[in-house]
This record gives structure tokens, sequence and C-alpha cells, in this order.
């Protein structure tokens, strides 16, 4: 999958934190840079599964950056600072070690359910913004 161009965010559309995440980086991603990816949908599977990661339980967004996969924290960091201000000055939090933020990271992940809860469908994009999202 190195051939792929471009930034797409795979998330949990079950997750309500997750699918809240979308709309969020939508409405600040004036230049329209990122695409969306359900890890429930078809073409979502295919990228985890070419990145060895599970299918069936979800522990971490990935940002897949001109084919390459960026995890947790990174990820968070990397779609953040190409946000409309004042978003990009969290890459602040980096001077913090990878393995504190990526331990908060999971935190939040290994819990989103209960804090958040969960949607029992999956997200469905409006067709203002259905040209973002990879099925």
């Amino acid at each position: 999958m190195t051939n792929i161009k471009g930034r797409i965010i795979l998330f949990d559309s079950e997750c309500k934190l997750c699918s809240a995440w979308v709309p969020f980086v939508i409405k600040r991603d004036l230049h329209q840079q990122f695409k969306f990816c359900s890890v429930q949908s078809p073409k979502g599977q295919q990228f985890l599964e070419s990145f060895g990661l599970d299918t069936q339980e979800f522990e971490t967004m990935v940002l897949i950056k001109n084919g390459h996969p960026i995890y947790k924290s990174e990820a968070f960091f990397n779609i953040t600072k190409h946000l409309e201000n004042p978003w990009p000055m969290l890459n602040l939090l980096r001077v913090f070690p990878l393995a504190m933020r990526d331990w908060l990271y999971d935190r939040v992940a290994l819990n989103r359910y209960k804090i958040f809860g969960r949607h029992n469908f999956c997200m469905i994009p409006t067709k203002a913004i259905q040209q973002r999202f990879i099925d």
C-alpha cells in the first residue's frame, strides 16, 4: 500500500469520540488535505490488514501519509499540525516523550466506549463531504 498518495485518516465509525473527530477535522482542514476511511468498511479492513493491525479490535487511529502508517499520538499531532489555527499549537506537547504521550493515548483509546459511548451504526457522510471519504 505504499503507492497511496496524500493523507488518509482511518477511524472507528462506531466510536462516538472517533466519529466526532472526523467532522472536527473536516471543519478545520481548510485545504482538504485529509480523506477519511472507516475501519469497518471493506477498504478500511484492507488497510488494517496491510499494516498488520487487528481487523476486529480497533485500538488506534491510523494516519496513512503517502502510504506509510502513523499511529497513536504521532497520528494525532501529524493531523493537528495541518489544521486551522490554533490547533497546530498542540504540537508543543511533543516535548513530552513519545512513550508518555502514547500511554495517555492508550488510556483514552481503551476506555473510549465507556467514556464516550458507542454507535450501533456506522457514520454516513453527508453529500457535502462524501468526496472526502474512501469506501
